[in-house]
């Protein structure tokens, strides 16, 4: 991860797995997210992903949990481009995921994450949402090395600052008041996953 100061931070975080798989079937994987059968989301253990138009049409605005973004740009096979809505607070950019062959049995699935953090989020980035974010996505990237290679059963354990983020979370959520939740939010207690999955923040 590289960080720049000024007065928002900018970081750029990088995520890679190399898959013994063509290209063409990781590829694959990328166009089911947000869909029901989405099979790189680790939607398990996390947040789904889900926009208000479906899958991945250009235009649909949604994002995971409490993370709002929208799909900027689509090319099946390759890669997705979504970009940032401002939930939480001070995030902008755009995070995306790219397949890269090596040759035509191995590739490299990369997820990008160009981020300009404002406040608060330039604060509360290093210690929560970075953390977090980074937990997800080597689960999802283990979710695909998993559906292409025969026999593979990858995992990415959490470390302890994650796990006690996670039950921090569950915790707080748990202790709301009803009222405090917005209807309709991908944070309202009536949509919220948590009461259903104990493992999910």
């Amino acid at each position: 991860m590289h960080y720049k100061t000024g007065t928002d931070m900018s970081l750029f975080n990088t995520h890679r797995r190399e898959i013994r798989a063509p290209a063409s079937d990781v590829g694959q994987l990328i166009d089911t997210l947000a869909g029901p059968d989405d099979r790189l989301w680790p939607r398990t253990n996390w947040y789904p992903m889900a926009f208000d138009r479906g899958g991945l049409e250009v235009g649909g605005s949604g994002g995971h949990g409490p993370v709002g973004y929208r799909v900027r740009a689509v090319e099946p096979g390759r890669s997705v481009t979504f970009e940032f809505t401002g939930r939480p607070k001070g995030l902008r950019g755009h995070h995306q995921y790219l397949v890269q062959p090596l040759d035509d049995d191995r590739c490299v699935l990369w997820h990008l994450a160009d981020i300009e953090a404002g406040w608060p989020l330039k604060l509360t980035w290093p210690l929560f949402w970075g953390p977090l974010h980074d937990a997800l996505i080597e689960d999802s990237l283990s979710n695909a090395q998993n559906a292409v290679e025969l026999g593979k059963q990858a995992r990415s354990p959490w470390n302890l600052w994650v796990r006690v983020l996670r039950a921090a979370v569950r915790t707080r959520i748990r202790r709301a008041p009803k009222s405090s939740f917005r209807d309709g939010s991908p944070t309202s207690r009536s949509s919220d996953p948590i009461g259903r999955h104990e493992g999910l923040i």
